[in-house]
Formats: structure tokens, C-alpha cells, sequence
């Protein structure tokens, strides 16, 4: 285990286990790198650089959008900065860019810890505390959250790692998403409405290229095994080679991102593949939104196998 101080991603903690290793970093707990037998699985970013298009960061209170940051809860408005401003939208919570604080580190695990302070929009004081860890299952993230406030708080919460298969495109990689609806979203990639997959282009129900679809895609309506997993799988189509991003039954969307939008070598070169609580908007329609009770501590669990 490591401990490194970069100038813009902050202190670097390292773990490895069994052929594996991680990279989490200070600023916003993100998770910056992840390689299994030496090959990268998570498409990262480097230590002095700023997490590029919320690679590897924890979404939290909420996930995705909230349109125009104006939310209704419990008969009170709220207003939110727009951290989207060019569409004018709240995006992706209040935690991933603040310095989270290092609790407990071994050789194979970490745990951080960030104090999300009550603030004008969301007057609620949590605390949010990351467990990583590396095994031969591969990296386990294991996240908790407590109200500390004396009244009700709304929650979501997200992750976004970008995976990938080194030496396969985008184009060709094999996807599987078990969900049987999809969210329609509007120009401002807000839902206005759910529709179902089966038989459409979206349908990834079985494993199939990506080709030329562009996908930033919330699905809907998903598959959760016996034991209340639920997996996105992105595989080479000329070998066994697989990625498995898995979680736990608190997760009842799944966010796909193909990458379009980016810029450079990054454009369509990984696949953003985000568990979700709740859908965009949740704070604004209370779809699948999560009420934290005073004093209510909230765990869910997620990993990826490489």
C-alpha cells in the first residue's frame, strides 16, 4: 500500500491483491485506476490531472441531472447551483470534488470518509464513508451514508467508472444490459417518458456489439439474480476476455455512456457504465428516491470484476 500526494487529484492511496490493483484518490473518493493482471480495466486519468467527464467519481446525494436544480421535498423548494449550466441542469451531487479524509488503510483496502455539510439547496448534514477493497473477486466498493440532520433528507446515489477492453473499440464490444425498459430523455438528457427494449436497438438483453449506437442511456426495469445482483457485461467478440460491473439490489437503473460527447483520444474509446439508484430527475418526480430518516445509516455494495 502507497500513499502519494499529486498536485490536482490530491493524496493517492494504493491497494493490490491477488494479480490486482487500485488507485483511489483524495479529491472526491474517486476511484482513478483499476487493473487486473496488469491490464487497465478502468479507463482512469493521471494523478495531476482532473477526473475528465466524472471518470471514476461517486454521484451523491443524487445521481445524473435535476432539471433547472429546483426541487420540491416534503412542501419545501429548493434551489440548487447549476453545475450543468449549458443545459441549465444540477448534475451529479455535491461530493465529487471535495477532499475526503483517509480512515483506515491496509494492503488490499481503504476506507474514506467525507462530511457532506447542510448548504443552501440541501440542508442536510451526511456522512459518507467509502470502503474499497481488492481480492480474486476483483474491486469491491462498499458504501454507507448517514442523516445526521433532524429531519427527512432525499438521496440518490451513483458511481461512474468507465471500463474498457484494451485493443477493442467501442464499436466492437460486446454489451449486456439486463434491462427491459429505457428512459426517454429530451434534449437536456432529461426523461420525459419510458419505453420498452425488447426487439429495439436498445435491446442488449443478450450480448451484441455496440456498432455505431450512441448510447447515454438510462435503463430501466432491470434483472437481479437469486441473491439480488444485477450485472452490465462488455466483452471481446474474438476472445473470453470480459469486464463485469455488478450491484447490489439498492440499484434499480443502470446508466450506459458510449462516450460521444468527449473529446480526443477518449471519444468512444470506454464505456461509462453507472449503477443508479434512482433515475435522472428524481429529486424533481421522487421516482425511486431514497428518504434518509434522522439518523438512518443507508449501505448498498458494487464492484467490478476485470
Amino acid at each position: 500500500m502507497t500513499s502519494v500526494v499529486a498536485a490536482k487529484s490530491g493524496t493517492q492511496w494504493s491497494i493490490e491483491a491477488d494479480g490486482q490493483s487500485a488507485v483511489v484518490v483524495e479529491v472526491g473518493g474517486t476511484l482513478r485506476g483499476y487493473s487486473a493482471g496488469g491490464v487497465p480495466v478502468l479507463d482512469g486519468f493521471e494523478a495531476d490531472e482532473l477526473s475528465p467527464a466524472s471518470a471514476g467519481q461517486i454521484l451523491a446525494p443524487w445521481p445524473n441531472r435535476i432539471r433547472d436544480g429546483q426541487y420540491t421535498f416534503e412542501e419545501q423548494k429548493y434551489q440548487l447551483a447549476l453545475t450543468e449550466p449549458a443545459r441549465h441542469n444540477a448534475i451529479h451531487g455535491l461530493v465529487n470534488w471535495s477532499r475526503w479524509t483517509l480512515v483506515e488503510q491496509s494492503a488490499s483496502a481503504l476506507t474514506l470518509e467525507y462530511e457532506l455539510p447542510a448548504q443552501i439547496g440541501y440542508p442536510w448534514w451526511l456522512t459518507l464513508r467509502t470502503t474499497w477493497s481488492i481480492s480474486a473477486d476483483g474491486l469491491r466498493c462498499d458504501q454507507e451514508v448517514v442523516n445526521n440532520s433532524s429531519s427527512n433528507a432525499p438521496w440518490g446515489y451513483s458511481v461512474h467508472p468507465y471500463v474498457q477492453l484494451p485493443g477493442v473499440s467501442v464499436d466492437d464490444t460486446l454489451l449486456h444490459v439486463p434491462g427491459r425498459t429505457r428512459v426517454v430523455a429530451d434534449g437536456r438528457l432529461l426523461p420525459i417518458g419510458a419505453n420498452p427494449v425488447p426487439g429495439t436497438e436498445y435491446d442488449f438483453s443478450e450480448p451484441r456489439k455496440i456498432g455505431d449506437l450512441v448510447l447515454d442511456t438510462t435503463f430501466g426495469d432491470i434483472s437481479h439474480d437469486a441473491d439480488g445482483i444485477t450485472e452490465v457485461t462488455i466483452a471481446d467478440p474474438h476472445s473470453d476476455r470480459k469486464v463485469v460491473v455488478w450491484a447490489d439490489d439498492k440499484f434499480k437503473y443502470w446508466q450506459v455512456f458510449s462516450g460521444d460527447t468527449l473529446h480526443g483520444e477518449r471519444f468512444r474509446r470506454s464505456v461509462a457504465i453507472e449503477p443508479m439508484t434512482c433515475p435522472p430527475d428524481a429529486f424533481r418526480t421522487g421516482r425511486d428516491l431514497i428518504v434518509l430518516a434522522p439518523g438512518e445509516r443507508w449501505t448498498t455494495s458494487w464492484g467490478i470484476k476485470g
